[in-house]
């Protein structure tokens, strides 16, 4: 009984919350909720807001995966722990382990290359080109030839924005209702300054992860560095700190209960505007897979690392991201569970298709029949699954996805750039000479191998029909896993790959060289390539159909909601927004309540000295002195750690600046509580909250166990 009127409390709510804290709102909507920002405590005007050069909104950066800050004149940057992890490891030797013991570089001397492929992405202008990206579409389109011409309109509209150390994107919002499109500054030379010790930014580890009370000093910082002339630029020891227009303020008072607080980020995806057949397959099929390959992942990565230190250094940030991703599954599949998520959805489309037919006319009708053709294309995409996932677990593995990628570049460098297939044109080549060159320090070809025969297991077990002939004949007929691991190991035997060298000299070579070569996994890649490349036409034509059907979807959603007056924000999609509400604690079951607050007490009590609650020896010895050195909250009357906000994020959030109603730092956004995981389908105000690291617990960490004094300095906090 409680799920149903859960469930219908959520149909309600999709209406009902839309002007309340539930929302990852574009900067550009800001204006039309203002009265509902300002009720919630925000001091600044939000017009400001949508200047994205102007303060505070010009200190936001995006990594690329996560999102950071600018902190300092002297481009120094702040995110969470977990977003530097994969500097940590780069940097990481069995011997010297930054991950484990943390880093802090003294002078800027000191400070560590974040690797080739790091980015600081500062976005400078978003604009709609919309019109310019459909102009050209026609109903008489195939899939294919609608998926061609919109990839082409992106294309140009990306070669006219980009110039020398700018990367522009244009980003499809409601499924291809609208496009937008993004430049932003891409500033190539970043380096690792400080991250605490891994007991303090990880304290809790998986065991604690997405749950509530937290305990965790997830942050960490880095450094963007331009050539003297101010240019983005490679790593060169030339180069000097960039100096960003604007910095976020500290404020070392942080929030307190019931304070306003919102956050400004880059979150990666949601799903809230998903039918429930999408729903339904996620419950049934996607989320069950997910868990199981990468629970076998985990299993052939631990069970190397253990075995040699090397191996786990290797794969430590690979590990980390799988043990994540799992637990988030696993809440997923709890939370849709809990909230009948698929009734929902049945009940909002039912809301909709009757609210259409009782608009009447030919357009209306026109939407309803889009909407299902919409579920027919939704079921047609599903028949491939299985073949989808075995074949992308092959081309997974390290050493041939190198060679599939080698062989595709090869094909084409010789086509005039907007002729090139995405990923493969002139921008793109930097980033894969960079993942060429620091393949090393994140791949072991044993662990590799087993990887591919993991794949090629589910491979073997496909109809013949969904299988690769050139894959099949390069097979010979192996089935068992014995004979696959014995087919695997010829493969590598074969190959020069991993050779940093080897890799660099065939990344510049033309496809007849690649066609000569006797190398075992080029001569695989070659045979491979033309049948993936016909696998993927049929995917982007796929991808054309939908790109008709999910905007017309889309358009009578927001034909929908505009009738009630409720703003549409669109689902997240990598692109700048600005989530808002208030700290406050959750109430998750019956007789369960949750402060919004944890403290340094939590620390103490958590602390067994085994990983993951292994806090430093200086740190209980500092709780247990109550050495707080000014940074503990009168209101509390001892050291806040992590606190509770109902702001509406997700992936791609983590390191977002949680600022007070001014625009201040007052934490970083890193996590949500577990009855959140599912709130990338369904937000429930009265359950989703977000975690974050509070700014007086980093500050603490850094001034008394670390003495990272020069960094508080730089960012202008007070000596305590």
């Amino acid at each position: 009984m409680r799920r149903v009127l859960l469930a219908a409390a959520l149909t309600a709510g999709l209406a009902g919350t839309a002007h309340a804290v539930e929302g990852m709102w574009q900067p550009a909507q800001l204006p039309k909720i203002a009265d509902t920002l300002k009720q919630h405590g925000l001091r600044l005007d939000p017009a400001k807001l949508t200047d994205l050069t102007a303060y505070p909104m010009g200190a936001i950066v995006s990594l690329g995966g996560c999102t950071a800050s600018f902190v300092s004149p002297e481009g120094l940057v702040v995110s969470n722990h977990h977003c530097v992890y994969g500097a940590l490891q780069l940097n990481s030797t069995p011997e010297n382990n930054l991950i484990e013991k943390g880093f802090l570089a003294k002078t800027m001397a000191d400070e560590l290359s974040a690797g080739p492929s790091q980015r600081v992405y500062v976005t400078e202008e978003i604009r709609d080109v919309t019109k310019a990206i459909t102009a050209k579409l026609n109903d008489s389109m195939s899939g294919a030839e609608r998926y061609k011409a919109i990839e082409l309109a992106i294309k140009e509209q990306v070669k006219a924005c980009e110039s020398e150390g700018y990367r522009c994107d244009v980003y499809s919002f409601h499924g291809g209702y609208s496009y937008q499109l993004i430049k932003q500054l891409e500033i190539k030379d970043v380096r690792l300054v400080y991250a605490p010790a891994g007991s303090i930014g990880k304290f809790g580890g998986d065991i604690d992860n997405w749950m509530w009370p937290r305990h965790t000093g997830d942050f960490g910082y880095l450094r963007a560095y331009v050539s003297k002339d101010g240019k983005s630029a490679e790593f060169s020891k030339d180069n000097v700190p960039y100096q960003p227009k604007h910095v976020l303020k500290v404020n070392p008072l942080g929030v307190e209960a019931g304070d306003y607080v919102m956050v400004v980020g880059y979150p990666g995806r949601t799903n809230r505007y998903r039918l429930a057949d999408e729903v339904q397959s996620s419950i049934d099929w996607v989320y069950p897979t997910q868990i199981k390959v990468y629970e076998d992942t985990l299993n052939i990565i631990n069970t190397a690392g253990k075995a040699d230190p090397k191996v786990a250094v290797k794969y430590a940030s690979m590990v980390a991201g799988l043990n994540n991703y799992l637990k988030n599954f696993g809440g997923q599949l709890e939370g849709l569970h809990r909230a009948d998520a698929v009734e929902v959805k049945r009940a909002q489309e039912a809301q909709l298709e009757a609210w259409l037919k009782q608009q009447g006319g030919a357009e209306n009708a026109a939407l309803a029949a889009d909407v299902g053709k919409l579920r027919q294309q939704i079921a047609a995409d599903q028949a491939n699954r299985e073949r989808d996932l075995a074949i992308g677990l092959v081309t997974r593995a390290s050493m041939f996805s190198t060679a599939v990628r080698l062989t595709h570049l090869a094909k084409e460098r010789p086509k005039a750039d907007l002729d090139r297939d995405a990923g493969y044109q002139q921008r793109d080549w930097v980033r894969i000479e960079g993942g060429l060159k620091q393949m090393d320090r994140r791949f072991d070809p044993k662990v590799d191998q087993q990887l591919m025969v993991y794949g090629l297991q589910r491979y073997v077990a496909l109809p013949q029909t969904q299988r690769l002939p050139a894959l099949d004949a390069w097979l010979g007929g192996a089935r068992t896993q014995a004979q696959l691991t014995a087919r695997v190991a010829e493969l590598y035997a074969g190959t020069r790959l991993d050779n940093v060298d080897q890799r660099l000299k065939w990344f510049d070579a033309d496809s007849k060289a690649i066609d000569a070569s006797s190398d075992s996994m080029l001569k695989l890649a070659r045979a491979v390539q033309p049948q993936l490349k016909t696998l993927e036409d049929a995917s982007d034509a796929r991808d054309g159909d939908m790109s008709k059907l999910r905007p017309r979807y889309m358009q009578a959603m927001i034909a929908w909601k505009d009738s009630q007056k409720l703003p549409v924000y669109p689902d997240a999609n990598s692109s700048l927004r600005v989530t808002f509400g208030n700290v406050q604690g959750v109430a998750p079951r019956d007789g369960v309540s949750y402060a919004p607050f944890t403290t340094e007490q939590g620390i103490v009590e958590k602390d067994t000295g085994v990983e993951p609650f292994n806090a430093p020896k200086a740190e209980i010895a500092a709780i247990k002195a109550k050495a707080f050195d000014g940074y503990a909250s009168p209101k509390l009357g001892t050291l806040p750690v992590n606190f509770l906000a109902d702001l509406d994020i997700t992936g791609g959030n983590s390191g977002s600046p949680a600022m007070d109603a001014n625009g201040q730092l007052v934490g970083l956004a890193f996590d949500g509580n577990w009855e959140s995981v599912s709130g990338d389908w369904l937000f429930n105000p009265e359950l989703n909250r977000s975690i974050q690291v509070d700014v007086r617990y980093m500050l603490w960490v850094m001034h008394h166990l670390d003495h990272a004094d020069n960094l508080l300095r730089e960012m202008g906090v007070p000596a305590a």
